[in-house]
């Protein structure tokens, strides 16, 4: 069995025509399988040369002088980019800045106080905790009510649930995409157009999807998004997240913090507040430039590949995950925990098994980096342009191996 899968693996590595890139990321000898690509991306090895190309260039060499020369359109410039490349947007739409939680925070404020006499605000109990407490402190600021959407933790939310939450009381639905637990892809297009049905407004959070799903935000007709970079986008643990607001909303939103950067001449020094026009009004403070580096590098490599090869790489790890999982690993009392059907499946699998917690941290020890979240979910997180098949058959086998020298579990009374 193991001989099949580990030349079923070298066929598909064999096959790969993305297999190249991988000499682009670093690597070092104490890590067999880096299963955790969907958390924090490995870094390039032209990030290096980059920052230091910055420190000895624009940075040491042009001090102050390059805000004026190219730091100040950095934040759209580069949202501009990730909106061409990943997003399905156009131009003016997209801004990199803040933490994914100030982000989520900043564009969903802004459309609960652009819609007036609704006061209930629809969101998924089973979502990232961010993504809840954001939701919890706004309802709370608001004076709003929340509806809980109560979702299968292995599968996610669908269209129909949705529509039996929403009404013309809701002001905004702020969803993932991509579940970051069971990986389930929800109906962007259609949720989008059920609550706008309703006159509602969506935040889709792509934290999970940005760098491995195919996006067309534009052509879903979605209002707002928020998504981090330092996953699929290997920008860096802190890396600054992109925020993006149609343009048709644009002048219709108001942010809430309220920046020097954010305002219409940001060098006025003005007694009040004036936003800027466009995208840019939703910068609030000092754009991160260097944080904005790293992300750079990967981009010219996502638009080289193409994100439809990258996503038809992202379906073919998961799905020999998949295969791994069922030659493997359900002998041991594993369950699948993520859709079989790729089509409803983002760039990670969740596998469950009552001994995952220590499992993982014994994978740790071996050089086999996936990631838990509980209650005991081991998630394998297959990042499409760093990650082989051969990758991902020595980590799952080192799972079998671990589970293989624990005792059987006790049989249910």
């Amino acid at each position: 069995m193991t001989d099949r899968l580990a030349t079923r693996a070298a066929e598909l590595d064999a096959a790969d025509p993305l297999a190249h890139v991988r000499d682009a990321f670093v690597r070092t000898d104490g890590v067999t399988a880096y299963l955790d690509g969907n958390s924090l991306g490995r870094p390039l090895h032209a990030t290096r040369a980059a920052l230091a190309d910055f420190v000895d260039g624009a940075w040491g060499e042009r001090l102050i002088r390059a805000w004026d020369e190219q730091w100040m359109d950095a934040p759209t410039e580069l949202g501009d980019r990730i909106g061409r490349v990943l997003l399905g947007a156009l131009p003016g739409q997209t801004v990199v800045g803040d933490s994914t939680s100030v982000m989520l925070y900043k564009l969903s404020s802004a459309a609960l106080g652009a819609q007036h006499g609704r006061d209930e605000i629809v969101a998924c109990a089973d979502d990232f905790p961010t993504d809840r407490f954001v939701v919890e402190g706004l309802a709370a600021e608001h004076g709003h009510t929340v509806r809980w959407l109560s979702v299968d933790p292995r599968t996610g939310v669908t269209l129909d649930q949705v529509r039996e939450q929403i009404g013309e009381r809701t002001a905004l639905v702020l969803l993932s995409h991509i579940s970051y637990r069971s990986a389930w892809v929800a109906d962007m297009a259609a949720i989008t157009a059920a609550v706008h049905d309703i006159g509602g407004l969506v935040l889709w959070d792509l934290c999970h999807s940005v760098g491995a799903l195919d996006l067309a935000l534009d052509a879903a007709s979605v209002d707002l998004a928020v998504g981090c970079t330092y996953k699929y986008l290997n920008g860096g643990p802190g890396a600054p997240a992109f925020g993006y607001v149609a343009s048709r909303l644009q002048g219709r939103l108001r942010q809430p913090i309220q920046g020097w950067m954010g305002a219409a001449d940001p060098f006025a020094m003005g007694e009040s507040y004036e936003p800027a026009t466009g995208i840019r009004r939703f910068i609030s403070g000092t754009p991160p430039i260097l944080g904005m580096l790293p992300m750079r590098d990967m981009l010219d490599l996502l638009e080289s590949a193409g994100i439809a090869a990258v996503r038809a790489k992202s379906v073919a790890l998961t799905d020999y995950a998949i295969e791994v999982h069922d030659a493997l690993l359900a002998a041991y009392g594993v369950e699948l925990a993520s859709p079989r059907d790729p089509a409803l499946r983002g760039g990670h699998v969740i596998l469950d098994h009552p001994d995952f917690r220590e499992v993982t941290a014994s994978l740790w020890e071996r050089g086999v980096i996936p990631d838990f979240r509980p209650p005991h979910g081991l998630r394998v997180g297959l990042s499409p342009l760093s990650t082989s098949f051969a990758e991902v058959l020595a980590g799952l086998r080192a799972v079998a191996d671990l589970l293989g020298e624990r005792p059987p579990l006790a049989a249910a009374p």
